[in-house]
């Protein structure tokens, strides 16, 4: 087919038929000179304007069925089977020319992290207008079509932004650049390949508020794929459950979360904490075992081996997909029992192996840092953890959270006149000057596993070194708290052998876990420690972490962007803003309210699997720079509930205890918040309470 041919057929279709169909697909990849299924007879497709998600854990074909649809599959992998339709174009059988045509008007992808999308050696400007410098746009046209494609992704200074590099941008206005560039050329479809997983939930927010109206706008057709599934259940008008590179349900979204009909995606909901759900009242359902590896040569269900609903028939004949519902499919014998299925985790909760919460175990007074420029990252913080409690910190990027663990652990040091205690005794900001009795006493687990564990060593020595070198432990000593810390973390003794690079996500942050707890620290700063992990890993390290809680009288500060998580987990929490505590105080007091009009804009950003929500508030602009902090309240530049009386720009509030244990820096008396969230919704910008 010639080029004029393409852009012929797909301005024919472009008013009709589904923009992608995929019909009984196939995915090999040739790994050490054998072929290996990745996905197998796969078959969807997605209608114009339509949104479909795509969900299922790490490995289950998500990413790999979208590289496949554009052929950009690495060297070793091909579609061996099926067909793809694109706007009634096959992108299997185009030459090289006519695929670069189809991947610049047609088709374009949003990757996960937008920094490995954008060249960090060319300012942003130079980058969008190359987009439409190749759709035949001389170079002043395009500069000025990409200044307004960063007004419609809403960039309220486009052009001080097209300026810079993409080093300078903020993770959400990055991913907003690579939108502008993907939705540049109006393609028919765009995929979206786990885009809001690194990003805060106010940015999480905006960005899937600007896709939804820009997919109106353009009559965009959506492929979205997550394991977040209430971003899917918000932003999808259909879903498909992948597993282990099988599509096992399919159907409406609204309707396959409400009444899900096979086992596996039954599984993926429960793994989800829903509200009123907490560490001690009841633990979250997992999935048991592991996904198989892929070629696997399974003769039956797939998901037969996880599964309890499982029979002789499920291991020897695969099911058919059944008409479970309206519209709605489930590759499962027994999918009318699927709803029932029993529980892989036991709901009640581990009995308490103390008395609970304890005294201060660390304190921090008038605690600041600020770096070079005069970048305030901290301002004069008060906090108390006390011993076997968690304590949740949470705010948007640049609020100061890593940085407070970073303080906490000696890894950076404060300002002169910052005190941090430890059971009351000052410590040294140096962790390379702190005894190994403190070094043992404080210990972190970091979101990224891989950049935490050297690889070259395995799994038994990462694990002993701390046992060795803070604990003192050799010999049988030392092989026997090995032996408990792996039971702990639910790993096995044929683990300890691999090293990093042999693991799953999961099991590398287990190990990371281990590692932490190993030498019985006092308090274990949990940094992310889930954002990067499917859902039913994530359950399973969450409640790893509730059972050390109370098996071994753990203390955390956990520290995440996921507010359902830190509302599971956490016993208070505190709220970051522009390294300022703006509110602090028993979780379930936080989120019940009145909240601080930033805690109230934070929990109205999280999408919620059911649906139940307040109304979103939207707050303008970017978080200020630390450098140069707004005077007055530094959130009045963003509130919606700012005062007209002109105190809020003025005069910083301080940090009060309204009512028992429950502090706001707010200058609206603590009655008359509760009053205005009671009654009225706050507008979407700054204005007058």
């Amino acid at each position: 087919m010639t080029t004029d041919q393409t852009s012929s057929a797909s301005s024919a279709l472009a008013a009709s038929g589904p923009a992608l169909i995929v019909s009984n697909m196939d995915v090999t990849y040739r790994v050490r000179g054998q072929d290996r299924l990745a996905l197998r007879n796969v078959s969807f497709s997605v209608g114009r304007g339509e949104s479909y998600g795509l969900v299922g854990e790490s490995g289950s074909g998500k990413s790999t069925a979208a590289l496949a649809l554009v052929r950009y599959l690495p060297s070793n992998g091909r579609v061996s089977g099926g067909t793809i339709s694109i706007n009634g174009l096959d992108p299997l059988s185009m030459g090289k020319r006519d695929l670069r045509r189809l991947r610049a008007t047609t088709i374009s992808m949003v990757y996960q992290e937008p920094g490995r999308a954008l060249n960090p050696s060319l300012r942003v400007g130079p980058q969008i207008a190359e987009v439409f410098e190749v759709a035949g746009e001389s170079s002043g046209a395009a500069t000025a079509s990409a200044e307004d494609m960063l007004r419609k992704v809403q960039i309220s200074d486009p052009g001080r932004v097209m300026r810079r590099y993409p080093h300078e941008l903020s993770g959400g206005m990055a991913q907003r650049v690579v939108i502008a560039m993907a939705l540049a050329t109006s393609p028919s479809l765009l995929i979206l390949d786990e885009p809001t997983t690194a990003l805060d939930a106010t940015v999480e927010a905006e960005v899937l508020d600007l896709v939804a109206a820009l997919r109106q706008e353009f009559d965009t057709s959506v492929l979205f794929i997550s394991h977040n599934l209430a971003v899917i259940a918000k932003m999808c008008d259909r879903v498909g459950v992948l597993y282990a590179g099988e599509l096992v349900e399919e159907g409406p979204a609204r309707q396959v979360f409400d009444n899900p009909r096979h086992p596996y995606t039954v599984g993926l909901l429960r793994c989800i904490p829903r509200r009123g759900q907490r560490k001690d009242r009841d633990r979250l359902d997992t999935i048991p075992g592991f996904l198989p590896t892929p070629g696997h040569s399974l003769s039956g269900c797939v998901f037969a081996p996880r599964c309890a609903l499982a029979q002789d028939r499920c291991r020897s004949e695969a099911p058919p997909f059944f008409d479970v519902g309206e519209l709605q499919t489930a590759r499962c014998f027994y999918h009318e029992q699927a709803p029932e299925l029993p529980r892989a985790t036991p709901s009640s909760t581990p009995a308490l192996a103390t008395d609970g919460i304890g005294g201060p175990l660390v304190e921090v007074d008038k605690l600041s840092k600020t770096f070079g420029g005069g970048v305030h990252a901290l301002a004069g913080v008060d906090l108390t953890v006390h011993r076997g409690e968690t304590l949740g910190l949470v705010g948007e990027s640049g609020s100061g959270k890593t940085t407070l663990a970073r303080v906490l652990l000696g890894l950076i040091a404060p300002d002169q006149g910052s005190v941090v205690t430890l059971e009351g005794k000052p410590l040294s900001p140096d962790a390379r000057r702190r005894p190994r009795e403190v070094l043992r006493a404080l210990q972190i687990v970091f979101q990224n596993p891989d950049s935490a564990l050297n690889r070259r060593h395995t799994v038994r020595s990462l694990i002993s070194r701390p046992l060795t070198r803070l604990a003192g432990l050799s010999g049988k000593p030392l092989q026997d708290r090995l032996t408990e810390l792996i039971a702990s973390v639910r790993l096995e003794d044929r683990h300890l052998a691999l090293r990093p690079g042999q693991l799953s996500g999961g099991l590398k942050q287990r190990v990371a876990i281990a590692r932490a707890f190993g030498a019985g620290p006092d308090m274990v700063v949990c940094d992310e420690p889930t954002s990067a992990l499917d859902v039913s890993v994530q359950a399973a390290i969450l409640n790893l972490l509730a059972d050390l809680q109370q098996q071994e009288h753990a203390t955390y500060l956990f520290i995440s962007h996921d507010l359902g998580l830190v509302r599971y987990l956490s016993d208070r929490i505190v709220v970051l803003y522009l390294g300022r505590a703006m509110e602090v105080g028993p979780a379930e007091t936080v989120f019940a309210g009145p909240h601080h009009p930033y805690t109230e804009a934070l929990f109205s950003a999280v999408p919620s699997l059911d649906g139940q929500r307040p109304d979103r508030i939207r707050l303008q602009g970017e978080i200020p720079s630390a450098a140069n902090p707004p005077s007055g309240c530094v959130f009045h530049t963003r509130c919606p509930r700012r005062l007209s009386t002109g105190v809020c720009e003025s005069t910083e509030p301080p940090l009060l205890e309204e009512e028992p244990g429950h502090l706001i820096r707010c200058h609206i008396p603590i009655a008359e918040l509760r009053q205005l969230q009671l009654n009225e919704p706050a507008p979407s910008q700054g204005g007058s309470a």
